[in-house]
Formats: structure tokens, C-alpha cells, sequence
């Protein structure tokens, strides 16, 4: 698609500040839109992941604050973007209410504006529906790296996510997160629209194995 979603209405901070599985549940169908000098491209939002701070094994904030993790801890409504095994960029829109360090991760969606610079971007691609099925591809898709890091998606600057269409409730579908294992890897705090091709492929984390003495 390449419908253009200009003078759409933004979601305001008051949609953030609630807890985390609400908001992840909210997400879907919503649309993030990225300005840059090249031109805007918006993703619908089809696949997310919560993560619920320093009551959750999964988090980045489950230690506690740290440098890379003090915007986790709000106010909500921030992007929370890390670089992710040395390779590519993920983005959270960070939730609940301040210095409670929640976030939801953004893991894939359709690109709705600005298909063909998508496409310049992510030339790995081989159809439309891979653009952004996944969260590094979804970063590549919308050029979010470190420069968004902290940026706050409800003032109106060039990141933005707009109020899109919600999805129903029957058309939602609830499951293990990607890639985690642990404590955290039974907690069913992935959502996504059910039977979208958009959404990325599961993937269930791969124990590590015992350094030998």
C-alpha cells in the first residue's frame, strides 16, 4: 500500500501511561510513522511483545536502571531503541506510569506510506509483506536507530504513532515471546493479528549451553 496517513490524529501520552499488556494489546493496528529528510514512511503495527521492567526475567530493566536502560523508566511514551546482538536496531515505546520501567516492543506491520522508500531501505525484501515482519526489519523500514533513542512519539516530532485502526478482540491471537528463555519464556506477552502475513515467524529461544571447565 501506499496510502499516505498525513493529518492523521497521534495517540496522546495518556494511551501509554497504563500497564503494559493493555497498552501491547492496544498497539496492534495502530500506525508508527517516521519522518526523515528523505521523505515518511508509516507501518501498521501487526505484531508486539511486552516487557514489564524489574518484575519481569525478560526485561532489559530486570537488574534495575542503567544507562542504556533509564528511559524504560519513563515518562511513557518515549522510544526505547538498542542495538540487538551487535547487528540491527530494535524499537519499544515505553509504558506505564513514571520510573516503572515497562515498554512494548515493536516486532512487525504493513508498510502503509511510503512503500517505495521502504523498499530502497530493506532491498533484501522479496515481497511487499516482508518490509517490516520483524523488528529489525520494521527499524530498517521506518530508518529508527540511535538517533531515536529517546525520542517521545506524543509531541509531535518526526516519530509518531497515529491512532490507525484497533483491532477487534476476535482477531487477536496471544503467545510465548520470541527468543526468550528462562523465567520469562512461558509468559504468553506476544500479540498479534491472527493469520496477518506480516507477522514474523516464532522462534523459540535456544538454551545456552554449559561452558565446559
Amino acid at each position: 500500500m501506499g496510502t499516505s496517513v498525513t493529518g492523521a490524529v497521534a495517540l496522546s501520552r495518556g494511551f501509554f501511561a497504563r500497564d503494559v499488556l493493555d497498552v501491547a494489546r492496544d498497539l496492534l493496528g495502530r500506525v508508527v510513522r517516521h519522518r526523515t529528510p528523505e521523505g515518511a514512511v508509516a507501518v501498521r503495527l501487526t505484531e508486539v511483545e511486552a516487557y514489564a521492567g524489574e518484575a519481569d526475567p525478560g526485561s532489559h530493566a530486570y537488574r534495575g536502571r542503567t544507562a542504556r536502560t533509564a528511559v524504560m523508566f519513563g515518562p511513557p511514551g518515549h522510544a526505547y531503541v538498542y542495538f540487538s546482538y551487535g547487528m540491527h536496531w530494535c524499537v519499544n515505546l515505553v509504558t506505564g506510569p513514571d520510573e516503572v520501567a515497562s515498554a512494548v516492543l515493536l516486532r512487525a506491520g504493513e508498510v502503509v506510506e511510503g512503500s517505495e522508500l521502504a523498499r530502497a531501505r530493506r532491498l533484501a525484501a522479496r515481497r511487499d509483506a516482508d518490509l517490516a515482519r520483524g523488528p529489525a526489519r520494521l527499524t530498517q523500514a521506518l530508518a529508527i536507530g540511535r538517533d531515536q533513542g529517546g525520542a517521545d512519539v506524543c509531541a509531535g516530532g518526526p516519530l509518531q504513532v497515529l491512532v490507525g485502526e484497533p483491532v477487534r478482540d476476535a482477531a487477536v491471537s496471544w503467545g510465548p515471546r520470541v527468543g526468550v528463555a528462562g523465567a520469562g519464556a512461558p509468559t504468553p506477552w506476544r500479540a498479534w493479528v491472527t493469520g496477518d502475513p506480516t507477522v514474523s515467524a516464532y522462534r523459540a529461544a535456544v538454551p545456552r549451553r554449559p561452558r565446559p571447565s
